[in-house]
């Protein structure tokens, strides 16, 4: 093939560096030079870095700041070798771990639970992110359920807008998990029809704090009161959320109680990697006592290897993400974390206020820090078709279509990035418009959902894409 044709050939947005490097099919029969690889890897950093620096991606990343990443990096490299399974050998990782669950505890209102119950004191675990937290809690419902309630065929029932991580549990550990849809004006779960579905199998219930599609926090006092009268599990998914609500609480927004000072929750997952700053690959899930929290545990006391026990469903985790963790939220500390969401709070209210005075665009909600907005004049995906081509990255939303942009600290790092947010976003209006009639490049993913035959579709679709990228 010659230089022209190779220059003709379009990227591969899935394998985009096929064409540029070494593919590996096998081990090369010698090794190569460090400062080599080196350079290849630091070339893909720079090249990804620079697709999230300018601000416009939504959510995604989550950090403080490149000197406060470097950080990280330099506590993590004190422990990478460490394994926090070895708490012999590493007795630091459960120093680290248990601060880190008291911290969380604290920020969560974890002291407001002996007003309800002398003897609950708030627990927890670290896990290797929001699924595991999710899946952990989830699956101490189950086994709560079977050997204190004697319930076989456990169900806990979510919103529809609650994390697919949920469902993964359902499907994981054997347990039905009972979708109740959220409608308009607020999309929000409804209680009443939360309540409606309990029956004898019935472990726990969920709400979230917020939720990933629009950022809004459940309706949790009443899911709270419905949990208690039903003596059931209540667990609020803080994985988004449980970071941030505290310190925007704080700054005085209006933010519903959602935490432990409501006495139905009996867990919640609050996840340290995204708001809480630390390096991907940790999560807390905190429990109202311990008794639930041994639910959580495994042990295998007649192993031939010796016995075997694990706190969570990972039995080696790294050290040296746990140390990155609890140096994240001891160096920041209070007024770090204030400062932070105060900043992210200050583009959010600029970008929420440009969004309503759009006539065609409509928010969702009354968001904080994602911002979900959807059209009942325009096709908003022909505006995400636009604003792709922008540089800008939302996140798509589908029944009904609408678009997210998650503030994260990148926002705040760039001059005049709402201004230059918003003001695409007038212009993706108007493309829209033009566009109407057409069907839009997002809709060909997201417009076949909704059906049987639709969801079958995008799961072979999904799939395949897994089976590609997973292919040298």
């Amino acid at each position: 093939m010659s230089e022209q044709a190779k220059e003709a050939q379009p990227v591969d947005p899935f394998k985009p560096y096929s064409e540029q490097y070494q593919s590996y099919h096998a081990m090369p029969a010698k090794g190569r030079d460090r400062d080599d690889i080196l350079k290849e890897l630091s070339a893909m950093a720079e090249a990804e870095n620079a697709g999230w620096q300018s601000g416009q991606v939504s959510g995604t990343f989550y950090h403080a700041g490149e000197e406060h990443r470097a950080f990280l990096n330099r506590v993590f490299s004190l422990f990478s070798h460490a394994n926090t399974i070895q708490f012999d050998m590493c007795p630091s990782m459960f120093k680290m771990e248990s601060e880190i669950i008291s911290m969380t505890a604290k920020m969560l209102n974890g002291d407001s639970i002996k007003e309800h119950n002398a003897e609950d004191q708030v627990c927890g675990t670290v896990t290797s992110g929001g699924t595991g937290s999710i899946l952990m809690a989830m699956k101490v419902y189950r086994d709560w359920g079977r050997k204190e309630k004697g319930i076989q065929a456990p169900e806990i029932i979510m919103p529809h807008t609650a994390h697919p991580a949920f469902d993964k549990s359902g499907s994981y550990f054997g347990i039905k998990m009972v979708h109740v849809p959220v409608a308009e004006p607020d999309f929000r779960v409804d209680p009443a029809a939360v309540e409606a579905q309990i029956n004898e199998n019935t472990v726990a219930i969920v709400g979230s704090a917020g939720n990933y599609p629009y950022g809004l926090i459940d309706p949790l006092p009443a899911l709270s009161q419905i949990a208690v009268k039903h003596e059931i599990g209540f667990h609020v998914d803080g994985c988004l959320g449980g970071f941030i609500f505290p310190w925007i609480e704080k700054l005085g927004y209006d933010i519903p109680p959602f935490d432990f000072r409501l006495p139905g929750v009996t867990s919640m997952s609050a996840d340290t990697h995204k708001y809480g700053f630390a390096l991907k690959g940790t999560s807390v899930v905190l429990y109202r006592n311990n008794n639930l929290r041994r639910y959580q545990y495994f042990n295998i006391p007649d192993w031939p290897g010796g016995m075997y026990a694990s706190p969570t469903a990972a039995g080696s985790r790294s050290g040296g993400l746990t140390a990155a963790t609890w140096a994240a939220m001891v160096y920041l500390g209070e007024d770090g974390y204030m400062r932070a969401v105060r900043d992210i709070m200050k583009v959010a209210d600029e970008i929420k206020a440009g969004i309503a005075a759009i006539p065609e665009l409509l928010l969702i909600g009354e968001p904080t820090f994602v911002i979900s907005f959807r059209s009942e004049e325009v096709d908003v995906y022909h505006i995400n078709d636009f604003m792709k081509s922008r540089g800008w990255r939302f996140n798509v939303l589908q029944l009904p279509p609408a678009l997210h942009f998650c503030i994260t600290m990148p926002q705040t790092f760039v001059p005049g990035v709402a201004d230059r947010f918003l003001a695409d976003l007038k212009s993706g209006v108007e493309y829209a418009r033009s566009k109407s009639g057409t069907v839009a490049e997002t809709t060909a993913l997201y417009g076949l959902a909704g059906t049987l035959e639709g969801n079958q579709q995008v799961t072979e679709l999904i799939y395949g894409v897994f089976d590609y990228l997973y292919s040298v």
